[in-house]
């Protein structure tokens, strides 16, 4: 039997397996990397984040990104390069982490790599389909680590949309049999899983998290990439002929479940609604405020209409947990929630997705998937992820 079999094959045997999750969103920010051991699968499923880290992208990487994902129209030339320099980026990234952690690869089953989604097109915009780079057969290679990636192409193979796939660990580590619990993450993208004691969850995405103030900023502002601590926004006023023109997005009409990208949330579609109202005179403090107030409006609108006025347990996680103003808005604005903290399942809030992966990963290993099939009519019951060897 090739030696590569059979390492899966011990390791699909274990009782517990230490897989390394890698997350790098919307926001083209940094590569988070999670140390998970996870014991079980399914329901029996259990995650301790041994450690945890965003690395924060060069400038340099970054605009090499931010010249491919979420456009139309690019170099084939870029894009090829791109896919090879991802992984080759994120490879040695973890190789570092792994010195900087005093951890032996050897400890380590596998890396699951989300990679770095640079087109999504969701049912709503045609057939849906999905593109990640970061090709795993470099990170295989360059970190002796047998790895599992792209992981959202079966997804969408069978029907699904391909996001947010968060969902399938919502469901195993979240989900009570006495509380209706409901996870909200506020990426670049905000989407979330509501998982009620009795009956079916529901996951979806929701609209713009962070992604419309980030690009704002970055536009305005060379070289920051986030409103720190809402500072802009808490320095303008909210323009509401503007704020109702974005809430007026025909996506927002759409029912539950569905999926977007700054592929529609970008600053092409901010200018156009600044052209159709009185945005266009506005500076840019009160144009963040009302970036800010839209993001929460639509978190607001898309769990109060889920969860129905019942309560409910909330754990927020993503990279919008950092922004005051966003959180006061949207906790003035939830019905039923009591908040908790995801650090109380061993996860660290900023952390969720690339454990999340890890988790996915491990259930490609050891997992079954037909246990989705009574809770969640909309994912579908399948093994996700490539397979690529080290040798």
């Amino acid at each position: 039997m090739n030696r590569n079999i059979e390492a899966l094959a011990r390791i699909a045997a274990k009782k517990e397996r230490r897989i390394i999750g890698l997350m790098s969103g919307t926001s083209l920010d940094g590569l988070d990397i999670a140390v998970c051991l996870i014991k079980g699968s399914g329901f029996e499923t259990t995650v301790t984040v041994e450690h945890f880290e965003t690395i924060v992208y060069q400038q340099e990487f970054k605009d090499a990104l931010r010249e491919i994902c979420f456009k139309e129209n690019v170099s084939l030339r870029q894009l090829t390069l791109l896919h090879k320099n991802i992984a080759e980026t994120h490879s040695s990234m973890v190789n570092a982490f792994l010195v900087k952690h005093h951890i032996s690869k050897d400890d380590i089953a596998l890396v699951a790599s989300h990679g770095q989604t640079v087109y999504h097109i969701p049912q709503a915009h045609g057939p849906a389909a999905t593109l990640q780079l970061g090709d795993a057969d470099h990170i295989a290679y360059n970190t002796g680590i047998i790895t599992i990636s792209d992981f959202r192409q079966k997804n969408i193979a069978v029907g699904g949309e391909g996001a947010p796939l968060a969902a399938y660990g919502d469901l195993f580590l979240f989900s009570e049999r006495d509380h209706d619990v409901l996870l909200l993450n506020i990426g670049g993208i905000a989407n979330f899983s509501y998982l009620p004691a009795k009956g079916e969850m529901v996951s979806s995405d929701i609209g713009p998290g962070n992604t419309l103030m980030n690009a704002w900023m970055k536009a305005n502002f060379p070289g920051k990439d986030h409103d720190k601590d809402a500072g802009l926004a808490l320095k303008g006023t909210v323009n509401n002929d503007l704020l109702a023109e974005l809430n007026s997005n025909s996506f927002f009409k759409t029912s539950f479940p569905k999926t977007t990208g700054p592929e529609l949330f970008n600053l092409e579609m901010l200018t156009d609604a600044m052209k159709k109202t009185a945005g266009k005179q506005l500076n840019v403090e009160d144009v963040m405020a009302t970036l800010n107030q839209f993001s929460a409006d639509q978190i607001i609108s898309a769990i109060n209409n889920t969860t129905k006025g019942n309560p409910y347990k909330i754990y927020i996680s993503g990279g919008g947990i950092h922004n005051p103003l966003l959180m006061e808005h949207i906790k003035k604005g939830l019905t039923g929630a009591s908040y908790h903290s995801v650090s109380k399942k061993n996860i660290p809030a900023d952390g969720k997705e690339a454990v999340l992966f890890a988790l996915l990963a491990n259930e490609c290993m050891a997992g079954d998937p037909s246990v989705f099939s009574d809770r969640a009519t909309n994912l579908p019951a399948v093994c996700m992820g490539k397979i690529s060897f080290p040798y």
